[in-house]
């Protein structure tokens, strides 16, 4: 009796084709991605609102109340006080050398701030206990860029 061999030639050469059009493809996704360029803006929603829109290309800290602190009775904003003192839940997203980050939050898990900055346009950072998204579009797409796909 003989064993069959059942790794061939032909097995060998479509798995190295495999492997190389699976990293063409990776280079190819990687060099496409478009940068953010001047006119990239960082938007901010809060409880599903526009909370703030502000260009990347400038540095700036911004501290963003939880939708449950936006009310009539929440702290006045002090700017000599802390975040953690002005607001009960809230998040703390920089903006500094062209790429958003949430560098302080009031919820337990901190997934936000364990998050790697963002700085293409289509990355985000989302909290979900403090219902915060921080995105970055490009300037001209703003709403979201329109229609994905029209069926009739």
């Amino acid at each position: 009796m003989t064993m069959k061999q059942y790794i061939r030639k032909a097995d060998i050469i479509l798995f190295i084709a495999l492997v190389v059009i699976g990293l063409a493809a990776s280079a190819a996704l990687t060099l496409s991605r478009t940068d953010a360029g001047a006119d990239a803006k960082v938007v901010i929603e809060s409880g599903g609102d526009l909370y703030a829109r502000y260009p990347l290309a400038e540095d700036r800290v911004i501290v963003v109340p939880a939708p449950k602190q936006i009310r009539a009775d929440a702290p006045a904003a002090d700017s000599n006080k802390p975040a953690s003192e002005k607001y009960d839940y809230y998040n703390v997203v920089t903006i500094s050398g062209g790429k958003v980050s949430v560098t302080e939050a009031s919820c337990k898990n901190q997934v936000c701030v364990k998050h790697s900055e963002i700085s293409h346009p289509g990355e985000s950072i989302v909290c979900l206990p403090n219902r915060m998204v921080v995105r970055i579009v490009s300037g001209g797409s703003e709403e979201g860029g329109g229609y994905d796909s029209v069926t009739s």
